[in-house]
């Protein structure tokens, strides 16, 4: 008798992993079609032989900063041509922490547009340039938000008929203490959720009352948390609403998604 995995149940469509968190090589067990790496610094940044052997049996996209040297399209680019032929490519403008002051300075728009002439298939990450994601009609890349479904069903009645991939940290649990333990930090820094805590408030299991309301609520709103079916009902909303893939970065760490 067939049994459907974990992710299936979830309706994952593909599984995000941060490689200063797990070794991104158990993902070959993962039961899924697509993997997302994200990026973390070059420190992090898988070898080129693990990237071969996770594209031997899914499609791998590694996310780039357009510009960082090393995936900068318009200057060093030493670091794309190390990546395997068979791996993809998601371009972001970059997470400030992992930019130098010079990489912070250099412009966006020009970057993802030189990038994509050379990785047409791309996904490009919508996080603080979205205009200018949706200018390049490429996959539009997106995080998860309380205004999700609001601004998926806007830009389908609008007429975009572009793929939209979300991202969301996922997590396989209705236990209140676990989720509050893998995404309470996480929610707890958006912004309309930081300004309803108090000053000083727990975000993880030790927050009580109104903060934990609050950050319960903000995980339905920012991740997606709950048992497998739970995550699937959030998982078909979305596709409801006009998303093409959601993507799941496994909160809790790889092991609850391996069964």
């Amino acid at each position: 008798m067939l049994t459907t995995s974990t992710v299936a149940r979830a309706g994952l469509d593909a599984i995000a992993l941060k490689p200063a968190e797990c070794d991104v090589s158990n993902a070959t067990d993962l039961p899924v079609e697509t993997i997302a790496i994200d990026y973390e610094g070059r420190d992090h940044l898988p070898a080129h032989e693990t990237l071969s052997t996770l594209s031997s049996g899914a499609d791998v996209l590694v996310t780039t900063p357009v510009r960082a040297d090393g995936f900068d399209p318009l200057g060093d680019d030493s670091l794309v041509t190390d990546l395997p032929d068979a791996v993809g490519r998601v371009l972001v403008a970059g997470h400030p922490a992992y930019l130098t002051d010079e990489e912070r300075d250099r412009a966006v728009a020009p970057r993802l547009g030189a990038a994509l002439e050379t990785a047409p298939d791309a996904w490009v990450g919508t996080e603080s340039v979205e205009r200018i994601a949706m200018a390049t009609g490429a996959t539009q890349y997106d995080l998860l938000s309380r205004t999700t479904h609001r601004e998926l069903q806007a830009l389908r009645s609008a007429g975009f008929d572009g793929e939209i991939a979300i991202y969301a940290p996922t997590v396989l649990t209705d236990d209140e203490d676990r989720i509050l333990e893998a995404v309470g930090e996480y929610v707890s820094r958006r912004r309309p959720v930081a300004r309803a805590l108090p000053d000083d408030a727990a975000t993880d299991t030790n927050a009580t009352g109104r903060s934990r309301e609050i950050l319960l609520e903000a995980a339905t709103d920012y991740a997606l948390a709950g048992t497998p079916d739970d995550v699937r009902a959030q998982t078909d909303a979305l596709r409801e609403a006009g998303a093409t893939t959601v993507v799941g970065y496994p909160a809790q760490g790889l092991e609850p998604f391996l069964a």
